[in-house]
Order: C-alpha cells, then structure tokens, then sequence
C-alpha cells in the first residue's frame, strides 16, 4: 500500500546539459554519446533509488526534451520548422515545430525498447516504462497537404506507439504509462481522447497508467487547470492507473480521485509541486496524502510528484523525492502499514 513512483523525466545535470550541446556541435562519437548517456540513466536511477522511490524510471535522460529531439529524430516525413517566437521569456510558443511532408513513420522504432533493457540492467527496483501519448506528439506537427487535422495525426502515432509498446512488453516490460498532457489541455474532445488511447494500448499486455497533466515546459502550465470535462469519459481508458496533478493546484478536485478509485483503478495522485521551488516537508506531503485518503482506499493509492522533473534544478528534485518519500512514511506508520 502507498507505494511511491515517480512520473518519467529526472533533472538534467549540468554536464548532461553541456554534453548536449557538445554533442550537437558534432564533437562527440557514438561512443561518447553513449557512455554520456548511460552514465546520466545511472545518476538518475541512483537518485531514485537513494530517496526511497519503490517505482522507479530512467528519468527519460536519453530524450532531449520530453520528446522532441528523442522521438521527432527518428520519424522519417517530417521537416523542421522555425519556432514562432525565439526572444523572450520561455514559454509553448518557442518549441520545436514539424512539417508533415508525406505520410510519417518510425522504420526503427521509437528507441524505448533500448532505453527499457539499458535501466533493467542496472536497477533491481520495479521500474516503469513512459512514452508521449499520440495526440500528445501530434502537437508539434503542422499538417501541411498530408493529414487533415490534428487528430488525424494522432491517430498515425497511435499506430506507431502500439508497434513499440508490444515491442518492449515483448523485451520484458511490466508497466507502461503513457503521458497525455495534451488531453487534459484541450477538452474538447474526450471520447476522441480515449479512443485514441485504447488504440496505443490495443493488446499490450502489461500494466497501463495515463498521466494527465497540464503541462510542464520551463515549469510552466499551459491551460486551464481542470479535470472535470474529461469525466465520466475518461474512464474507459484501457488503463489500470490514472494519475492527475494536485499539489500544484492546491489540492483541487480530489473528488474526482473517487470517480477513479470507483472504477476499480489505481490513483496516481500528484502530491509533490514541480513547478514551484518551494520544497514541501514531510509534514506538508503527509497532509496532503491525509486528504486523499479521505477519497481513494490506502490499497488504490500510489504517491508521486505532479509531473516529471526534467524542468527542476537536480538539487531541488532531490530534495523533493526525499520528502514525497518521508511523508509517505509518516502516514504508513500511522496506518501501521
């Protein structure tokens, strides 16, 4: 009961951030981009492991951005366009874009099946496979003269994403979740939403998670920070878990956990801000696992940061881990857990 995970991405070390840079310019081999790589897996993993993290990732340290660099890289049909805005403060509009110039695809995967065997090798812990959901990836797609919309993109990905989560399942892979902040964006369509999910999922036989969230690009949230128009619908994911955000938004909406726990699912409750450099005390993470409790059942009930870490300073996710872990502690001790 009230196992702890974490979402995907870890903090990016300052070297990891210099070696890409680095790496961009041409001047490291594959060698040396492979050695950089794993050895930023194995600070991530120990870094987890050294909190207390009972679920573990790989911190996504081999994507270059949540999935831009890591996944965009390895579609054939696409051009890179120029960003909307390059001066100013960070934000959504400054990202990567793509055009669509034929029909896309993945002829060598999406690269998840490697970064999976690489992390089993080096944890004994459980350990949790993400990837971008489809309507999630098509967001950075311009249609051009191939798709008609977006969701029309979306679904080609879904075709992808399905190929390579059998793929990893087949590699050994127990726990997979897929990462769809876009739906929780944009509203508008949450049947469409589903479908598209139990398409990416369509006989994969693992464990499934959806993490819904509200984005997360230089710590900064891009929509309006409500769940309720995805309920009743989003309840016929082909999901085992469903996790939503809650530190962040001051703990709102913790009833729609119970629409969740209902449903006979698991409940990812986000209880750890990462968009804010506050660090909660044990005592803080305790609290809010306290008012949960009052909807979700101990046993439905996982522990874990709002989204990942990939935009938090390593010192402040560190710290962070550590008190979603003692909090954690706390009120198992109280349930004699």
């Amino acid at each position: 009961m009230l196992k702890t995970s974490v979402i995907g991405s870890y903090a990016i070390p300052s070297w990891l951030i210099t070696s890409q840079d680095a790496m961009s310019r041409g001047e490291y081999g594959p060698e040396d981009i492979r050695e950089t790589l794993d050895d930023a897996v194995d600070l991530a993993i120990r870094d987890q492991e050294e909190a207390g993290i009972d679920i573990l990732t790989d911190g996504e340290m081999r994507r270059f951005g949540f999935f831009t660099a890591g996944f965009y890289d390895r579609l054939h049909g696409l051009t890179a366009t120029e960003p909307l805005r390059k001066l100013g403060p960070g934000g959504h509009d400054q990202r990567e874009r793509y055009m669509a110039d034929e029909p896309f695809f993945a002829p060598d995967g999406l690269g998840i099946v490697d970064e999976f065997l690489y992390a089993q090798s080096r944890t004994k812990h459980a350990l949790k496979v993400t990837c971008p959901g489809p309507y999630t990836l098509a967001g950075r797609i311009q249609t051009g003269k191939i798709y008609k919309d977006r969701m029309e993109v979306a679904t080609q990905f879904a075709k992808i994403i399905n190929e390579e989560l059998k793929a990893v399942v087949k590699s050994g892979a127990q726990f997979i979740q897929l990462d769809e902040p876009s739906a929780a964006v944009h509203k508008d369509s949450p049947r469409q939403y589903v479908e598209l999910f139990n398409q990416s999922v369509d006989r994969v036989n693992a464990e499934i998670s959806l993490h819904l969230c509200f984005g997360n690009y230089l710590g900064r949230p891009v929509a309006h920070r409500t769940y309720t128009p995805l309920f009743p619908q989003i309840l016929d994911v082909d999901a085992h878990e469903i996790h939503l955000e809650f530190a962040n938004r001051e703990m709102a909406e913790l009833e729609l956990a119970t629409h969740i726990a209902d449903s006979g699912r698991v409940v990812a409750a986000g209880i750890i801000d990462v968009k804010n450099y506050f660090i909660e005390t044990p005592e803080i993470v305790a609290d809010r696992i306290r008012q949960i409790l009052k909807y979700v059942p101990a046993d439905q009930l996982v522990l874990s940061p709002d989204c990942g870490f990939s935009e938090t300073a390593r010192w402040a996710a560190r710290t962070k881990l550590k008190a979603l872990v003692d909090g954690t502690n706390i009120v198992k001790s109280e349930l004699r857990i």
